[in-house]
Formats: C-alpha cells, sequence, structure tokens
C-alpha cells in the first residue's frame, strides 16, 4: 500500500513533468500535519525503536531525554532557525554555508554529510532494521539478516527513487500512524505478560516498584550509564549540542521543513512533531524497561522460560537491543504481530527514504550541478538524484553487516556523531547570529573542532561523552570568535546575515502549542526527576 501510495502521489502531473523543486522539495507544497507526521517518520527508526529500546534496558528512561529534549528543541527550531532558511529559499543546509561563508568550506561540509548518511545512519538504520526482523521472523542467529537487508532496501528504493520527497513525506503520515499504533499495542500487551495475574495498570505498577531505579532521569554518578547520561548536564550541557544539531542542521530531518506551503505551515508542522515526541518513550522506552523487568525476575514477576537465553550473546554478554524483537515475538500473537512488523518495517523503510532523498539532494544540488555539470537540466538533476540514491543504498547493503559486534547501537550513533556534530553546530550558529564571523574563522573552528573532540575523548580526560560535546562546542566557538575579531578587528563580515525583529515573530498557533510543548515537558521531568 505504501509503495501505491508513494508512487501515486509523485506521479507526473498531466501536461507537468517533475522538475527539481518537485523531487527535491516535494514542489514547496506540504501542509503541517504532513510535515510534523514526516519529521517524526523520518527520526523514528530502527535505531530509536530497537537501540533506544535497548537503552530502556540498560539505562532506563533517563535514555528518554533524547525525546523529551528534543520536543523543546524543535520548538527552538521553529522560532529561530527555520524563518532564516525559508527567506533564503534553500535546498540544502550545505546552501546556507556558502549563502554565509563561501563554496569551499560548502564542499567540505557537503561530502562529510554524504559521508555520515550513507557510512553510519543509514547503515545502522538497515543492520537494525534487518536484525530485529531476524529475530521476529527467524531464529535470531543473522540467518535471515541478509534477505532481510535486500528486503527494506526494495521497499525503500520502489517509491523513494523514482517520487522523491514526495513519496517520502506523504508516505510518512501513513507511516507515523502505523508506528504509534503498532508501538501503543506492543507496550500494551507486553505489560499485561509482566505479572502472573495479568492487566496493563498492574503491569506498570509492577515495573515501577521493582524497577524505580530505571524511573529516574537524572542519573547520578554511582550509575554505571552515567558516562552516557551525565546527570543534570543531560539539561544544560550536550544534549543540547547533539539535538540542536540534529533537528536544525540536519538534511535529512529539516528538508521537509523546507518543503512547506510557507513558513507558518512549517512552524505549525514543527510543534506537532514536537507533540508527537513527547509520547515516543512509551512506545520505545517503556518496552525496554518491560523486558529489564522479564530478564531480572525480581518477586511477582511473571515467569518467562528461556527470558534469560533470549539475551545472552553467543560470546558471551547480554544483549540490550534484542528487547523490543523479543518482546515482539514472545507476547504479541498471530495478527497482531503482523501489524506491528508492519510499522516496524514502515519506520525503517521511511528513515532509509529520507536518508536516500537527502543524500540525493546533497550530492545532485551542491556537488553536481556546480562541478560536474552547471548547466544541468532538471531532467538530468533528477535522474543524477535517483543514481546517487540507489548507489548509498547497495554500499549500505554491503557494509550493514558488520556492525553485528557493537553492544548499544543507539549510543554509538551518538558518540560518533558526537565527535563532528560540535565543530559544525558552532560554526552554523556563529554564523547565523555572530556578524563579524568570517570564512577563515569558520574553516578554522571546524577543523580544530575534530582536534578537540578526540583530545576530550582520551581515557585520561575522563570525561561523558556528551560533556566532550559541550566542551568541544564552546572551545570552538572561543576559536572562531578570537579568529574573527584578530582578522576583522571592526567591520562586520561583508556575508552577515541581517535579521528583524519581524524575522522571528510567530503566530498563535505555534506560540499556543509551544507553551504546552513546554508546561508538559517540565512537568515530565519534574515526576521522574
Amino acid at each position: 500500500m505504501i509503495i501505491g501510495v508513494g508512487l501515486w502521489v509523485s506521479r507526473d502531473k498531466k501536461g507537468h513533468q517533475k522538475n527539481a523543486e518537485d523531487y527535491f522539495l516535494a514542489g514547496k507544497s506540504l501542509p503541517w500535519w504532513a510535515i510534523g507526521a514526516s519529521l517524526i517518520a523520518a527520526n523514528i527508526s530502527a535505531e530509536q525503536i530497537i537501540g533506544m529500546s535497548g537503552s530502556g534496558f540498560a539505562v532506563g528512561l533517563a535514555i528518554a531525554s533524547y525525546e523529551w529534549m528534543a520536543a523543546v528543541t524543535l520548538i527552538v527550531v521553529g522560532k529561530y532557525l527555520l524563518p532564516i532558511f525559508i527567506e533564503k529559499k534553500l535546498y540544502t543546509i550545505p546552501e546556507f554555508i556558502e549563502h554565509r561563508f563561501n563554496t569551499t568550506l560548502k564542499t567540505i561540509l557537503a561530502i562529510f554529510w554524504i559521508a555520515l548518511f550513507v557510512f553510519v545512519n543509514l547503515t545502522t538504520v538497515m543492520f537494525l532494521g534487518a536484525k530485529a526482523l531476524d529475530t521476529i521472523w527467524g531464529t535470531g542467529d543473522g540467518s535471515l539478516l541478509v534477505y532481510a537487508l535486500i528486503g527494506l532496501a526494495v521497499i525503500a528504493a520502489a517509491y523513494s527513487l523514482y517520487g522523491g520527497l514526495s513519496a517520502v513525506a506523504w508516505t510518512d503520515v501513513i507511516q507515523v500512524a502505523l508506528l504509534v499504533l503498532g508501538g501503543l499495542v506492543t507496550t500494551i500487551i507486553a505489560l499485561n505478560h509482566v505479572t502472573p495475574d495479568g492487566g496493563v495498570f498492574n503491569g506498570l505498577a509492577h515495573i515501577y516498584d521493582v524497577a524505580g531505579d530505571k524511573f529516574h532521569m537524572i542519573l547520578d554518578r554511582s550509575n554505571p550509564e552515567f558516562e552516557n547520561l551525565p546527570g543534570i548536564a543531560v539539561l544544560i550541557g550536550g544534549m543540547w549540542v547533539a539535538n540542536l544539531y540534529y533537528w536544525g542542521f540536519n538534511q535529512y530531518i529539516i528538508q521537509r521543513t523546507l518543503a512547506a506551503k510557507s513558513l507558518k505551515e512549517s512552524q505549525k508542522g514543527i510543534v506537532f512533531a514536537a507533540f508527537l515526541k513527547l509520547i515516543i518513550p512509551l512506545i520505545v522506552v517503556v518496552p525496554g524497561i518491560i523486558a529489564y523487568v522479564m530478564y531480572t525476575q525480581p518477586e511477582g514477576t511473571a515467569n518467562i522460560p528461556g527470558v534469560v537465553d533470549a539475551f545472552m550473546k553467543q560470546g558471551g554478554g547480554v544483549d540490550n537491543d534484542n528487547a523490543y524483537p523479543w518482546l515482539i515475538s514472545e507476547f504479541v500473537p498471530k495478527g497482531f504481530m503482523g501489524l506491528v512488523v508492519a510499522a516496524l518495517a514502515a519506520a525503517i523503510v521511511s528513515s532509509m527514504a529520507s536518508m536516500l532523498n537527502s543524500i540525493a539532494t546533497i550530492f545532485t544540488m551542491d556537488i553536481y550541478k556546480p562541478y560536474l555539470n552547471k548547466n544541468a537540466t532538471d531532467r538530468q538533476s533528477v535522474n543524477v538524484g535517483r543514481i546517487t540514491a540507489a548507489v548509498s543504498l547497495i554500499i549500505a547493503v554491503l557494509l550493514a553487516p558488520q556492525l553485528s559486534s557493537v553492544p548499544q547501537v543507539f549510543q554509538f550513533i551518538q558518540e560518533y556523531t558526537g565527535l563532528v556534530s560540535p565543530g559544525i553546530l558552532a560554526v552554523f550558529l556563529m554564523g547565523l547570529f555572530s556578524k563579524k564571523t568570517t570564512t577563515r574563522a569558520a574553516i578554522i573552528g571546524v577543523l580544530s573542532s575534530i582536534v578537540i573532540a578526540l583530545l576530550l575523548k582520551l581515557p585520561a580526560v575522563g570525561l561523558p561523552f556528551l560533556d566532550q560535546m559541550f566542551y568541544t562546542l564552546i572551545i570552538t566557538i572561543v576559536i572562531i570568535a578570537g579568529v574573527s575579531l584578530t582578522t576583522n578587528p571592526n567591520d562586520d563580515d561583508p556575508k552577515a546575515i541581517h535579521t528583524r525583529a519581524e524575522t522571528f515573530r510567530t503566530g498563535p498557533g505555534f506560540n499556543i502549542g509551544a507553551y504546552g510543548v513546554l508546561i508538559i515537558t517540565a512537568f515530565l521531568y519534574a515526576v521522574f526527576w
């Protein structure tokens, strides 16, 4: 059905052949509800459903900070970043770098993003998705892994390569509905099996009683997972770096907001996505805690035969990322299991399709057109985009099986993206909000940030990786400011962004929604502190 809808919405209309804006930005026609749904579908994939459930098993509710802080971050992006991006009529985030700095820096970042999307994001999403399907349908020993990888790749390619962003965004609406429904079904059924007497509320009360330490958002230093989520610094430090980079300057996320009918429509879509982020932990983190309780078997827990073996790795150790697939295969009845697996596959495919479209957009608009064919027609640009996406998909399928030895894949993605994201975020923030920032300072800053990140990562320093990200950002901003002031002490940079108060003025719909999100987030942290 999803393939059919994707091909239908992206068909060439009578007398109108698909041009570059249609393919890469959906003809700038998306309404707010499609933007909000598409943002979540692009974001929630195997790395969240499987990886975050695995972290819920290992860490508990604290991992939900990535979701609840993201809701607040989305409000910041809608208020302060989107107005500038849409005013500049951007296709890609590297394009902004060209507007503000120069073509060289834009090209460096474009190549980096293509490599990151192909070798980290796309590959991990495909691996986790295929691993989940292997566990649910097979024996979990990897015998179905390659078949699942090929199947996911074929489905994603079937509509996204032809249809572009239109196909991706409109099918995302169906996929988010499936994701929420399937996720809630899994959580409810799993809770019903926690205690011998059954009952969803009994199960919820039981896991809260016997695993109360898993329901704290702010971890103390004695917690073994403090290295991943370092206490109060999560709220005021590195989590902001991870979230601002991801939601504000990540092509495959921000691309759908650039495809809105108008700025106000885009901002309403962002608020809708923020509300959806608040309920995601119920779907992806709570199942991990349920699996943890069943695995540890505290008093009053239903006895599940074979539960310990289900989480044992072949070489020893506990396989955290098996939490969600195991719950599905063990408790969800046939029929409902089909719905849940469809929801899981939809989430995986939608993220893959988003990444493929963004890889195609960046390569075509930032590398192919400027360097390889300056006079490329719309037809040539669209065809190059399709070829680029297809090649990326093949590379990811070949690389994905190599991730089998990684313990918590979600944390793996965060940690290694964190080596480069602080420097890039520093360049964007200084470029947006500091008129004195120069191109030379930006290049020095982004290159030095990698060295700083690697130094802070040394065992002798002993910093949690979110703290590493935060300190890298601050030091890089200081370097960029210092170089800018010494090389351009008096005048604003000629390419500085000039904004007015009206640029950041938002409508009542956005404002009411934003206050609602902030109040709910504050309440959740107060309850689960």
